[in-house]
């Protein structure tokens, strides 16, 4: 039989990522989009399903590039609510240290709900807690993962260095060098899909310069190089970090990761705040991405990341929600909003327009991830979309449909749509007991603080 050819008809308003008209929808088949219409086009052929988007604002699926799902666990808990994130951590990890593979998949799935009905269809996410019992955590994300029908890129996190030798996180979070490096590539062998349409990918990712050894840095970059995957660690998000790289390396952050093999494009760094005019070209002539997490940024007042300069050096950039225990949310599309905001603060209302920072959190952040078949609408690319509506009180007056989303604060997808299969209808995740997961997950949490 023929494949189904469904049109999502004269949407409300349309962002592309490029410069596309798509005023009349979109015609879509396999799981792909095969005709972008101009307004008052028809199809070149005829269409089985006909989706009238009228009361639709359609963006490619937001891409979240940056993430740690278990975090969902310890939101709003009271003795970090006021911390930088040195501290911030040094409270954490004791918690993190308790946690399990069931509470692990219960964490992913909420995460990876909340992304799912702000519009996100593919997350990167960093997990870097393997302490006893949860050896096997990247494989318990692919199975959540599977269960909301995403894409993501999971990174295989590291922890090295520990409290006792003059790192930060606890001993009982740090795994030796040659467990990770065996674990990294069994589980690039066992999931990592290439070519469009991938729905798991894996990227190797030393968590940052004060938990893990040079070491594990350099041959994790090898691996990477010798697997062709990508490569993510956390950067430059605080002062405190630039001093830890002075005192015990001798050198700033960007020395640093240029003498352990990593400043290239394979790859993407979380944060990306404190880097001087020198080290932002550097970045941006080895193509090296930057996640910028402002959301997290201001909550730990950690800084705020100089997008334009980067972009202007040639540094992708996309957007990431981060933590969830610094955010405390995982909502892509409020998240778009806030870098809008936080960016004009340092740039001006002109420079920042909402189509840009749409761009980030769209085909830019796509670029981080090393994927060209998503991010964008065009003829080729994957059907992974986000449809809005405008019909709640919040946007009664507004005029211009595509600013409306960020200046007027949508925070929740109608209709989410990955690889042509719809995940949310009507606001609601396709075959998920929401209420049942809630409750679950909230009963885990509260055991984690509690250490039960």
């Amino acid at each position: 039989m023929p494949a189904t050819r469904t049109w999502l008809k004269n949407p409300l308003a349309i962002f592309t990522a490029n410069d596309l008209d798509a005023r009349g929808g979109l015609v879509l088949q396999n799981g792909v989009i095969v005709e972008l219409l101009r307004a008052g086009q028809q199809p070149a052929q005829p269409c089985d399903t006909v989706f009238d988007a009228g009361e639709h604002v359609i963006l490619p699926g937001l891409i979240n590039t940056h993430h740690h799902f278990y975090q969902t666990l310890t939101r709003a808990w009271a003795p970090v609510v006021n911390q930088p994130l040195f501290p911030w951590l040094k409270t954490l990890y004791p918690v993190w240290a308790r946690l399990t593979p069931e509470k692990l998949a219960l964490a992913s799935k909420v995460a990876l709900a909340e992304l799912l009905l702000s519009g996100c269809t593919t997350a990167a996410d960093h997990h870097y807690l393997f302490p006893e019992g949860l050896e096997n955590a990247i494989d318990v994300q692919v199975q959540s993962v599977r269960e909301l029908g995403m894409r993501a890129m999971l990174t295989r996190g590291s922890m090295s260095l520990g409290e006792a030798d003059g790192g930060l996180p606890p001993q009982q979070t740090v795994q030796q060098g040659h467990v990770i490096l065996e674990d990294s590539l069994r589980l690039i062998s066992q999931y990592h899909e290439r070519g469009d349409g991938a729905q798991i990918q894996i990227a190797l990712a030393p968590c940052s310069p004060f938990s893990v050894t040079p070491e594990i840095m350099r041959a994790s970059a090898e691996l990477a190089e010798k697997l062709d995957v990508r490569l993510h660690t956390h950067l430059a998000e605080t002062l405190d970090e630039e001093d830890f790289c002075l005192q015990r390396f001798g050198l700033r952050t960007v020395d640093y990761l240029d003498s352990v093999g990593w400043l290239g494009p394979r790859t993407w760094l979380a944060h990306g705040i404190h880097f001087n005019p020198e080290e932002i070209t550097r970045l941006g002539a080895a193509g090296t991405g930057i996640c910028h997490c402002p959301s997290s940024n201001m909550r730990l007042a950690s800084g705020i990341c100089p997008t334009l300069e980067l972009t202007a050096a040639g540094a992708p950039l996309g957007l990431g929600v981060d933590g969830s225990a610094s955010n405390d949310a995982s909502n892509m599309i409020l998240e778009t909003r806030q870098a809008l905001y936080i960016q004009r603060l340092r740039y001006g209302a002109q420079a920042i327009t909402p189509q840009r920072v749409l761009g980030w959190a769209t085909r830019g952040s796509a670029q981080l991830l090393g994927r060209n078949d998503i991010g964008e609408l065009a003829v080729g690319k994957q059907a992974d979309l986000a449809l809005f509506k405008l019909d709640e009180l919040r946007f009664s007056g507004s005029h211009d449909p595509v600013s409306a989303l960020l200046l007027c604060g949508a925070d929740r997808a109608d209709r989410v749509m990955v690889g042509g299969q719809w995940r949310v209808i009507d606001g609601q995740v396709e075959g998920l007991d929401l209420k049942g997961l809630i409750a679950d997950h909230s009963q885990a949490a509260r055991e984690l603080i509690a250490g039960a």
